[in-house]
């Protein structure tokens, strides 16, 4: 069996790389006393997976991994137990047990929820957003291997809006045959709202959806 894992990474370690999120993961799993399975072979290492790395710079209110495991053993187990290995800043949100042949959440993942919170040229951009949406392609240069390269990202806009609080929320695509982050969108928007340079901002990956945007954890 396998469980699905979601967790929170807090404000406080948003600038905590991926590679050591897992590392603080894997510490937490070992400490935890979880059946947890390892890998096969000279050098065994445990086995587990995100549905997807959160960028340096952001948090995460509902991120998603999966972790195999053996034996018999309730979800109810894996959150008390990995509750009070894990620190306070990585609390366990939620978890839930999915049979052996699942698919792996970054399988299913298409997309992501973003709150912004502009830091500054807060109402240059909010009033920007509406002409933004109106056009038919949004063409911005996306970062590739072998250099930058022009790309219509407004496919990849499924929703853009200001909330009650005067900040951006953004549903962007988020899966292998699509991804447009954050920092994408924010480059176009402040280029069409006719600014010099991206304002400053706080981001947070609030949700993870997979098909008809249900919520990731759910599938």
């Amino acid at each position: 069996m396998k469980a699905w894992i979601t967790f929170e990474k807090k404000p406080r370690l948003r600038h905590i790389g991926h590679l050591d999120l897992m590392r603080a993961m894997q510490r937490a799993l070992r400490k935890s006393d979880l059946p947890i399975c390892f890998s096969k072979g000279f050098n065994p290492h445990l086995q587990l997976t995100f549905a997807a790395p959160l960028s340096v710079g952001m948090y995460g209110l509902h991120e998603v991994m999966e972790v195999p495991l053996e034996g018999d053993v309730t979800a109810e187990e894996v959150m008390d137990k990995l509750s009070r290995a894990l620190p306070p800043e990585l609390p366990c949100v939620s978890v839930r047990m999915v049979d052996d042949k699942h698919p792996a959440p970054m399988a299913l993942l298409r997309a992501a929820e973003f709150d912004i919170e502009l830091l500054e040229n807060a109402d240059a951009m909010r009033a920007a957003v509406p002409g933004f949406l109106a056009q038919s392609e949004i063409i911005a240069l996306r970062k590739t291997k072998k250099g930058e390269a022009p790309c219509d990202i407004r496919p990849m806009i499924y929703n853009l809006l200001v909330t009650p609080e005067g900040h951006l929320r953004a549903v962007l695509a988020l899966c292998e045959a699509a991804t447009c982050k954050p920092d994408l969108l924010l480059q176009a928007l402040s280029d069409h709202a006719g600014l010099p340079e991206k304002p400053r901002t706080l981001i947070a990956r609030t949700q993870l959806y997979g098909k008809q945007f249900a919520p990731l954890e759910t599938l």
